[in-house]
């Protein structure tokens, strides 16, 4: 299944394309913490999902965040990116890809309630360039 087609049944499902309510539909807790110059990470507590999301972010890249880390959360479930980056030599490079095309389907290609510019996805949700020339 495609990662377009995933997200638009999650947005068909729970009726929102916002992943700060996707994450609470989910019974996914979201906890806000300072973490220096990470952005996030999503972690398990025995089955419960966690997004740790970074507190001194602005609102729009909290959501980006979010967004990138429920990518994580529905891709690739079983796969720990910190543990991976931080303990072995595994490239983490084609999940951090999915995981950023998630959030760009979500944010912006799935008719959420807000109508972003390119501009405005690279300044204020700091979108990698290239994810949005690449799918607009």
């Amino acid at each position: 299944m495609t990662i377009n087609k995933k997200v638009s049944q999650l947005v068909e499902k729970y009726n929102t394309s916002d992943p700060f309510k996707l994450a609470e539909a989910m019974d996914i807790e979201i906890i806000y913490e300072n973490l220096g110059k990470s952005f996030g990470y999503f972690s398990r507590l025995y089955r419960t999902a966690i997004i740790h999301l970074n507190e001194n972010l602005p609102l729009e890249k909290q959501k980006s965040t979010c967004a990138h880390e429920l990518g994580h959360i529905v891709l690739h479930p079983e796969i720990n990116t910190a543990f991976l980056k931080t303990n072995t030599y595994y490239p983490t490079s084609g999940i951090e890809l999915e995981a950023n095309e998630f959030m760009v389907e979500l944010l912006f290609l799935q008719g959420g309630d807000e109508i972003v510019t390119i501009n405005e996805a690279i300044e204020d949700y700091k979108v990698p360039e290239q994810l949005l020339y690449k799918k607009f």
